[in-house]
């Protein structure tokens, strides 16, 4: 197939509330950068944050195989530093090939759970 999307992509918006503590993995509040590789080679990723008070992080880096996609949550993000809770972001996505990005936020934070979907904005 042939690869579809670009190779630059903006969320704007981002932001890891402080877990709770007795919620399970699946139900942590979470933000995604879901990665969609429809090539036929792997896609190499950089991700790098931007925050209103302080200088970028990253860059994070990551591998989408060959016709696969890669759910990728904020929170597990580590190296070069983990992504700071309660603090607002934005994030720039750079792949050496196509890709499409969507970001996804869950937040469980009350209650009553909050999904939120949108594709990013391809620069």
């Amino acid at each position: 197939m042939e690869a579809i999307g670009q190779r630059r992509w903006v969320i704007a918006e981002g932001y890891l509330p402080r877990p709770r503590g007795d919620e399970s993995r699946e139900l942590a509040s979470h933000e995604t950068a879901c990665l969609l590789n429809t090539g036929d080679l792997p896609a190499h990723v950089t991700l790098t944050l931007f925050f209103a008070e302080r200088e970028p992080a990253g860059p994070y880096r990551v591998t989408v195989p060959a016709r696969r996609t890669l759910h990728l949550r904020f929170n597990d993000l580590r190296d070069p530093e983990p992504v700071p809770l309660a603090t607002d972001y934005a994030c720039v996505i750079e792949a050496d090939r196509p890709v499409v990005v969507q970001h996804t936020r869950l937040d469980s934070r009350q209650p009553a759970l909050a999904l939120m979907t949108t594709v990013a904005y391809a620069g």
